[in-house]
């Protein structure tokens, strides 16, 4: 009989590489995972096989190998850098006798520590249990046979069931406390739809500055530190922006490459203020030798939540590692603004990575010159109350001409309020 073994903190960590599958993980990537888990990788073990066993997912030789890895470093606990079957987690655990973990456990683990707020830890509790869910029967190998002679004869696996019943009610329970949460968020953001409040989501890859950026824009203070998934809780703060007015910031869980769908899928919630937002601000490491595939894995996670229609600003930051580089916005043919190049921590290429958000949101922002006469008090009233007054000049005819530049949509708001027809006001036409 088999009896799990604990999780210890000494880990050997296995990466195949399989000539027959595209696009295999980052061994680099997932020493970091490992460190920001907190446990101490003392060997690794790499190899090559056309394709994964379906029994024990590497060969009987490398199985060896690894066993003799524990043996060597006294480790407890084996990671693979891959996404394990529930049978092949068990086969691997029985033929070694120590706690084994896929890329998922560890990333859940992962995610485990970091939650802080109630919402993030429903969700991490959530992906875990559906995680466990398919592995239950493993931690009870002592209960799958039924018992022989009399007296001993029962219902074979009653405990089995009966965790996995309880599992079943504790994720219904989650799931309805999630949806009260995406009820509550759902009805924050349809009250700034109706004030018209735009939201700005910085997404990226995990460990690429995110929220060093947003602590910089917004002068907050969420935690940032060099390490995998530093912040999982989304963090949202309001501040106004020129010619735009204010402006909701959102600071999101980053993505990892082939991140698990379980993940996805329990922190939805989280990533509807992705999805819902006027612009993405989406983080990139320049530094990074993957750089590119990065960048790749980003935009397939937000296509798979839906939010690839979105509009986004690209922002490669860390251009304090790169040398001889300058800070610079580049814009496409129609001279928008498509890319800055910055640096969070110095500070270096934030003025005008400020101005092309400015500028992306503010592309329906209008410019006028209204003559009022002394009739139109209401309107002109209306246009200091909006904060929208650039300027203002006398004439001896008793007229003003007002410089005023706000959102198209607010113009048409403040028109209606000060009952006024758009045909019926007099625009000067002047160069700007």
């Amino acid at each position: 009989m088999f009896e799990r073994p604990d999780v210890g903190e000494r880990a050997i960590l296995v990466h195949i590489d399989f000539t027959s599958h595209d696009g295999s993980e980052d061994p680099g990537e997932f020493r970091e995972l490992v460190m920001s888990a907190g446990v101490e990788a003392v060997g690794s073990v790499t190899g090559t096989r056309k394709q994964p066993s379906p029994r024990l997912f590497v060969g009987e030789g490398k199985l060896e190998e690894v066993r003799e890895a524990i043996t060597l470093h006294e480790a407890d606990v084996v990671l693979f850098n891959h996404a394990l079957s529930p049978s092949q987690e068990r086969n691997i655990e029985q033929e070694l006798k120590c706690r084994v973990l896929d890329r998922t456990g560890v990333i859940l683990d992962i995610f485990a520590q970091r939650a802080r707020t109630h919402e993030g830890k429903l969700q991490v509790e959530l992906a875990q249990l559906e995680h466990m869910a398919t592995r239950l029967v493993r931690g009870w190998t002592h209960l799958e046979r039924q018992a022989g002679g009399i007296g001993l004869r029962g219902p074979g696996e009653t405990q089995l069931e009966t965790d996995r019943r309880l599992l079943r009610a504790r994720i219904k329970s989650i799931n309805k406390r999630l949806e009260k949460v995406r009820r509550q968020r759902s009805q924050g953001r349809r009250a700034r739809k109706r004030a018209d409040i735009p939201t700005v989501s910085l997404v990226g890859y995990t460990n690429a500055g995110k929220s060093t950026l947003f602590n910089r824009i917004t002068t907050s203070s969420v935690y940032a530190a060099d390490k995998l998934f530093a912040t999982l809780d989304p963090t949202i703060r309001r501040l106004e922006l020129p010619d735009v007015g204010p402006v909701v910031m959102a600071d999101t869980v980053g993505f990892i490459r082939h991140l698990p769908h379980k993940l996805v899928e329990a922190f939805r919630a989280t990533l509807e203020e992705t999805t819902d937002a006027t612009l993405l601000l989406h983080i990139v490491d320049s530094e990074d030798s993957r750089r590119d595939e990065n960048i790749e894995q980003v935009e397939e996670v937000l296509a798979e939540i839906g939010a690839d229609e979105i509009p986004v600003l690209q922002v490669f930051n860390k251009i304090d590692l790169l040398d001889d580089f300058a800070p610079r916005v580049d814009r496409n043919e129609d001279g928008v603004p498509v890319r800055a190049w910055v640096s969070a921590v110095t500070g270096e290429g934030l003025d005008g990575l400020y101005d092309a958000i400015v500028e992306r949101l503010a592309e329906d922002v209008v410019h006028h010159f209204v003559l009022l006469g002394p009739a139109d008090g209401k309107l002109r009233a209306l246009l200091h109350e909006a904060g929208s007054v650039l300027s203002e000049e006398y004439r001896d005819t008793g007229e003003t001409v007002i410089e005023t530049r706000l959102q198209q949509r607010d113009w048409q708001q403040l028109l209606s309020r000060a009952g006024v027809s758009e045909e019926s006001v007099r625009l000067e036409t002047r160069q700007t």
